[in-house]
């Protein structure tokens, strides 16, 4: 498994990761940080919430950016420095998310490359609008002979 280093990218460069976020991942993911908000974790009161029942945490499923990034695209070596997100929809347990990431644009000079963020659930509805500001590996320099 490598990263692709800041010329190896191109504007349009895509990755996708799709998943459903379990009861299960909602509760680890609310042990881990401490938001504990019965939204989340308790289905009597989110019954009398606008949802009608639970719901993932946002910035659980605003993960998938990370692992894209930090795994995928442009993967290892890669180091995060900036991220804005959108919540437009509720995402359910259970619901099959697509995350997606896309190069918007690059600067090699400054090391940064922008994603346009995106993720989306199984009905094509958006769920979270985002963009990334990454530092990708840069290119390994040749010694001289």
């Amino acid at each position: 498994m490598s990263g692709k280093t800041i010329s190896q990218l191109t504007i349009g460069d895509r990755a996708e990761a799709r998943r459903a976020f379990t009861a299960e991942d909602v509760l680890a993911f609310a042990q881990l940080t401490g938001d504990k908000n019965p939204a989340h974790l308790d289905e009597a009161y989110a019954s009398t919430t606008m949802f009608k029942t639970r719901i993932a945490h946002g910035m659980l499923v605003a993960g998938l950016f990370s692992a894209l990034l930090g795994m995928e695209l442009p993967g290892l070596g890669t180091i995060y420095t900036g991220q804005t997100l959108k919540f437009t929809k509720p995402v359910y347990l259970n619901e099959t998310i697509t995350a997606s990431i896309t190069v918007k644009d690059i600067n090699v000079e400054r090391g940064r490359v922008v994603f346009d963020c995106l993720a989306v659930n199984d009905k094509g509805e958006t769920v979270i609008v985002g963009e990334a500001t990454v530092m990708p590996p840069r290119d390994q320099k040749k010694e001289d002979a």
